[in-house]
């Protein structure tokens, strides 16, 4: 069921619950895969790399997107997997100009048109050593998106009304470098997300609910 959305009103929502207290950890162990780290030892490859991604939000059709990426071949990291625009934060920049940047080069983005409502809870990653800062921003209309042929095999765009919708959130059996383990993750436009962008869209999740 789609859900109608006032514009000015959703946005302020999402704006103040991004600057309460957020869910966190608590969020993020429901789409963890495998034995949960505790934080006294999540540090494991250390310096851990700072990058940033971008949940960007449109209304569309009396809703809101955001927008996930599959990832190309050609990228160092996570290939072929599905993720948030983002990547590694580059010397002399903010961790928000770092969303935003990546953001444009990934999709098209122009950063002038964005406008960052806040952040949600870091979350480090010890199998790639990066530890990701999610910010949410959003677009009055929507934006012309053009995909990075280097970087990005395909835009995903996917309605919040597919996130929340709980019927969307699944787990099965997999194997994960010869382990077996139970994978949680989300249905979203017919794609598998999982990991950590599955993490930082589960915190979203109840930031908007």
């Amino acid at each position: 069921m789609r859900i109608q959305r006032n514009k000015p009103e959703f946005i302020r929502k999402v704006k103040n619950n991004l600057n309460s207290k957020l869910p966190g950890k608590k969020a993020h162990d429901i789409m963890r895969t495998g034995p949960k780290i505790p934080n006294i030892i999540q540090y494991i490859n250390e310096p851990p790399i700072p990058s940033a991604v971008l949940i960007l939000l449109y209304p569309k059709n009396n809703t809101f997107n955001f927008i996930l990426t599959l990832r190309s071949n050609k990228v160092e990291s996570h290939k072929g997997q599905i993720s948030l625009p983002g990547g590694v934060q580059e010397k002399n920049e903010s961790l928000e100009q770092t969303a935003l940047r990546e953001t444009n080069e990934e999709i098209g983005v122009l950063p002038k048109i964005i406008e960052l409502l806040g952040n949600l809870s870091t979350i480090y990653i010890p199998f790639s050593g990066f530890n990701i800062y999610p910010y949410v921003g959003w677009t009055e209309s929507v934006p012309d998106l053009q995909a990075s042929e280097d970087e990005v095999e395909k835009i995903i765009e996917v309605s919040i009304d597919e996130l929340i919708d709980d019927t969307n959130q699944r787990k099965k059996n997999t194997t994960i470098r010869g382990v077996p383990v139970t994978m949680p993750y989300f249905n979203l436009n017919n794609e598998i997300v999982w990991g950590a962008t599955s993490m930082i869209l589960s915190e979203f999740k109840e930031i908007i609910n």
